[in-house]
């Protein structure tokens, strides 16, 4: 009985162990013969599937699923087709790219024509490729297999075209860049000139400035001076007038000015360099706001070698009136007031030559004294005249024994090629100016002029002065200064003397040469860069600076900077 129990476990184990293996074996089998009918299901699905693939898109699809159907449609068809495909790309890229360079071209606008011209045709050339007929129908059109022999002919018409195009990209790449460039440094070119016309425009309005302001040093010396005449009274008393003063056998100089160290130096380089400087005489004219300090200063510094001083102001020449003088008058016009000294927004402006002809000290009666010697100094029968800013180098009487044959003006012509002539001074476009004056004829400088006062009385030189200055109240003749009227004026009354009498730009011009400087009787600085001023050019500011009085108390105390 406990045998047949035994046995009865053993065998039911076993055969329980059995089934169960050959169920799991049977299992298995199963599993792995539906997964391969449904591999071959899905490889037969794909393989008989003809999808229609367009080559006429203008580029072919990229993304994974389209990569993985071409690789089982190249795997059913001809395998020439995976090679036409990629040729196909090829040229589409290629077009790809002219098309882009030629919008490029219509961007730059530049050679636009022939570039557009080239691009457009090698695009239509990759396109005409793709159409020729035998192509369509052997390559893109048939579902059969691949002529080898028409695909070697397309891909050969292709790779020139291919060629052609890159060489040319890079020949259009390389031209762009440059004209690219080109612009760039166009455009760089235009904002640095635009910076530099607003920089020189600064430049003037500050040079101007600076030229037209009154220093602090002159200021100090002129204050310093009046103080002196107020703190002694008894020792600037006015003296009686000299005889040599209406002396005609003297040498007579006329200077008009309110700097008075400017008027310093002038009268000292005459002097010493004078050989006889007794026999020199100097009339100078200032205004009343400076004629006690002008005064004082030739007090406590007495002209050296016996030469003789006047120093008057413009107010003591009682004939000068408005009824006289258009100057005057034209200065009391409310027209004339209100260009010269109203406060508009149109006249607040940067533009230096707008605020040169605006500056009234062009009306200035000290600037045109010069056209009334004769009547201020009636004994004499010559005068030469001397701007305050210039600078006297060798003795000047042999200016007395020049031959004016006849004429009122002794001057240095300024003309050179096209260059100051009256035409620049003048407007022509006037019918007055045009009749009268010839736009060519040469012009001369004002600074050093010896003047004949018994021809200018005898040609009336005066009368004729005001008759011109009379017609341009309204600045239709000429814009501004004393050198447009004295042109007038003298126009046919003009001695030209040497040029190494007087040479002129040491204000502006910092290119004159030493050696002509040095042979100068006169040099002048005339221009913006005045000698006294902390602008001047620092070349030629020795040669006025050696007759400054530096052991004035003064000068010394008002700090020149020399």
């Amino acid at each position: 009985m406990a045998v047949a129990v035994r046995g009865s476990r053993g065998g039911g184990g076993f055969g329980l162990g059995g089934f169960t293996f050959r169920s799991f074996f049977s299992y298995r089998i199963f599993v792995s013969a539906m997964f391969t009918l449904l591999f071959l299901a899905t490889l037969s699905v794909l393989l008989t599937t003809n999808p229609s693939t367009s080559h006429h898109d203008s580029a072919l699809p990229t993304t994974g699923n389209a990569y993985v159907h071409r690789t089982f449609l190249a795997l059913k068809s001809d395998p020439l087709k995976t090679r036409l495909d990629l040729i196909y790309k090829q040229a589409n890229d290629h077009m790809t790219l002219v098309n882009a360079y030629a919008a490029y071209a219509r961007k730059l606008k530049l050679d636009i024509s022939r570039h557009l011209r080239m691009f457009d045709d090698m695009a239509s050339e990759f396109s005409d490729i793709q159409m020729k007929p035998n192509y369509r129908s052997s390559l893109f059109e048939s579902n059969g297999p691949v002529e080898e022999d028409v695909l070697r002919q397309f891909e050969k018409e292709v790779k020139d075209k291919v060629k052609a195009a890159r060489m040319m990209v890079a020949e259009s790449k390389e031209n762009y860049d440059n004209q690219l460039k080109i612009q760039k440094l166009k455009d760089t070119i235009f904002a640095v000139n635009e910076q530099l016309t607003k920089a020189k425009k600064n430049g003037q309005f500050a040079s101007l400035i600076a030229a037209k302001s009154v220093p602090k040093s002159l200021h100090c010396l002129a204050m310093r001076l009046v103080g002196e005449r107020i703190s002694n009274p008894e020792k600037y008393r006015d003296e009686e007038p000299k005889p040599e003063f209406e002396d005609p056998s003297l040498y007579h100089y006329a200077i008009f000015s309110d700097n008075v160290i400017a008027v310093s130096v002038v009268v000292r380089s005459v002097v010493k360099n004078a050989d006889e400087p007794w026999k020199h005489v100097f009339h100078v004219v200032t205004d009343r706001m400076n004629i006690a300090a002008m005064k004082v200063w030739f007090k406590m510094r007495p002209v050296e070698g016996g030469a003789h001083i006047e120093v008057k102001a413009v107010e003591e020449f009682t004939f000068l009136n408005s009824s006289y003088v258009p100057v005057l008058r034209q200065l009391e016009s409310a027209k004339l007031q209100k260009f010269y000294f109203e406060n508009r927004e149109e006249n607040a402006t940067k533009d230096a030559n707008n605020m040169k002809f605006r500056n009234p000290k062009y009306l200035s009666m000290l600037n045109h004294l010069r056209f009334y010697l004769p009547e201020m100094y009636p004994k004499l029968h010559k005068i030469l005249f001397l701007d305050d800013d210039v600078v006297v180098q060798k003795d000047l009487t042999g200016l007395w024994k020049i031959d004016l044959d006849g004429k009122v003006n002794g001057a240095v012509e300024t003309c050179f090629g096209s260059f100051h002539r009256y035409s620049q001074y003048l407007n022509f476009s006037h019918p007055l100016i045009k009749e009268r004056f010839h736009p060519k004829a040469c012009a001369w400088a004002y600074g050093m002029n010896i003047y004949d006062l018994d021809a200018w009385r005898l040609e009336k030189c005066t009368e004729q002065y005001h008759y011109w200055q009379n017609l341009n109240e309204d600045r239709q003749l000429w814009k501004l200064g004393t050198l447009p009227p004295g042109l007038i004026t003298f126009y046919s009354t003009t001695k030209s003397l040497d040029k190494s009498w007087h040479v002129l730009g040491l204000g502006y011009n910092p290119s004159i040469s030493m050696d002509e400087i040095n042979k100068a009787a006169v040099i002048h600085y005339n221009g913006n860069m005045k000698p006294w001023l902390d602008i001047a050019m620092n070349q030629y500011k020795n040669l006025w600076t050696k007759y400054v009085d530096n052991d004035m108390e003064f000068v010394q105390m008002c700090n020149f900077g020399l």
